[in-house]
């Protein structure tokens, strides 16, 4: 038995220490986030500072910092030049990038040769640019890259081709984008090829022709990534038909949350679940708020009204529009909102098939938080908020695109006796 007095000093103890050590306080979400992101970095799906640098500098480099490029602005510019770039070493840093798989997007408008042409010079821009900052950038064509560099403190460099325009209608020239480092290519961009339809086009082909299922199946055979983002739900439909491994949206959102076509409707989802595939959440506001689409839309309608009205007076148009505007305010994308697709994705098919991929350097500017590659522990802080845990977002910032990776790597060994799919060239 405790003695009474042994219990009083006990007690004085206690309240000493209480005073003396207060409780710990709970972790924050932004903490949280960025303990999540330093155990499993972001590995973004697409960033398109290639046509950037192709755009801006057409493609000479040697002069061009990567290091910072807050001041590339240029005001007298009236196209996509007027604005900074959203990506250099420093924000890829403060956004927790490990991995980026760098687009080596020509324009839709190319096709056969000058495509593939275009494609070889933007892939070789984007490997100068990472030999020129080896401490920062590494080279990568497998997972076992990728993990080497996130081990090194070094974000590991990827390239995917953002249409299948760049291949010309070549399964040869597929093959040899293999070989210079291609490690996913997106079926279409904005126009319908030879092969495969767009979601941006009236259909031509109802989904993929026979060639088109044999580049998913020749791709499969590769080790290559099937890339759904940009093209019709029949084109997604047909290739989660062929393909024998995991497909990628490289960069979409969840048609649920925005109606825009570029987005996965859930009947997409439900088969993306059972393929074991992957939509790497979008940034681009246009397909994020609903509330900014539906915005463009009534800003066109008013524009063809005042056009019907003034046909022959552009000024009372231009200025109608104005003042439309300045009743009817744009409105702002939020991190909120990209936390909503994923919250979609997750709840209709699992944690285990999202993933993320801004589309920086491709689109005017990101969400309001997120305007630049910087902003993803913003949108992981959210995620906390939501009830997501560390391992939930681990999965989401690298672990579910990794996973991805390893198996159509391990789908490629096991077909490295396959014959490729020939197709006679010449007639």
């Amino acid at each position: 038995m405790i003695a009474p007095r042994l219990f009083r000093h006990l007690g004085a103890a206690l309240l000493a220490a209480s005073v003396l050590c207060p409780p710990v306080l709970a972790a924050t979400p932004e903490q949280r986030a960025e303990a999540a992101l330093k155990a499993a970095p972001v590995w973004d799906g697409h960033n398109d500072v290639p046509i950037q640098l192709r755009g801006r500098y057409q493609d000479a480099i040697n002069d061009f910092d990567f290091a910072d490029t807050t001041d590339t602005a240029d005001p007298d510019a009236d196209d996509y030049r007027k604005r900074a770039m959203h990506t250099d070493l420093a924000r890829l840093r403060k956004g927790h990038v490990g991995a980026q798989f760098w687009s080596v997007y020509v324009s839709a408008d190319l096709e056969g040769d000058a495509a593939v042409k275009v494609t070889l010079e933007q892939i070789d821009v984007a490997k100068r640019l990472v030999a020129r900052y080896p401490d920062d950038l590494m080279l990568a064509t497998s997972s076992a890259d990728v993990e080497r560099a996130i081990k090194q403190g070094r974000i590991a460099s990827l390239f995917g081709m953002e249409g299948g325009h760049s291949i010309g209608g070549s399964l040869g020239v597929l093959r040899q984008m293999y070989a210079q480092g291609v490690r996913y290519m997106t079926l279409t961009h904005s126009r319908n090829t030879s092969w495969a339809d767009s979601a941006s086009e009236p259909p031509e082909h109802n989904g993929l022709t026979d060639f088109g299922r044999d580049v998913v199946r020749e791709m499969n055979r590769l080790g290559m990534l099937v890339d759904l983002s940009h093209v019709s739900d029949e084109t997604m439909l047909d290739a989660l038909e062929v393909s024998r491994v995991p497909v990628i949206f490289s960069h979409s959102g969840a048609r649920a949350v925005n109606g825009h076509e570029r987005n996965v409707p859930d009947a997409v989802l439900d088969r993306l679940k059972d393929n074991g595939g992957i939509v790497m959440a979008i940034a681009l506001p246009d397909y994020v708020s609903e509330e900014l689409r539906q915005w463009r839309a009534a800003k066109a309608g008013e524009e063809a009204r005042l056009k019907t009205l003034f046909p022959a007076n552009a000024d009372s148009v231009k200025q109608g529009l104005a003042d439309w505007e300045a009743q009817n305010p744009t409105p702002d994308a939020t991190v909120s909102q990209v936390a909503d697709h994923i919250d979609h994705i997750v709840g209709r098919i699992g944690i285990d098939h999202v993933g993320i991929g801004g589309d920086y350097d491709g689109m005017p500017h990101g969400p309001e938080g997120m305007e630049d590659v910087s902003g993803y522990p913003a949108l992981f802080a959210e995620l906390v908020r939501r009830g997501y845990s560390q391992g939930d977002l681990e999965k989401i910032a690298s672990r579910n695109m990794m996973r991805v990776l390893k198996q159509a790597e391990r789908y490629a060994a096991a077909h490295r006796g396959d014959l490729p799919i020939e197709y006679p060239v010449g007639k």
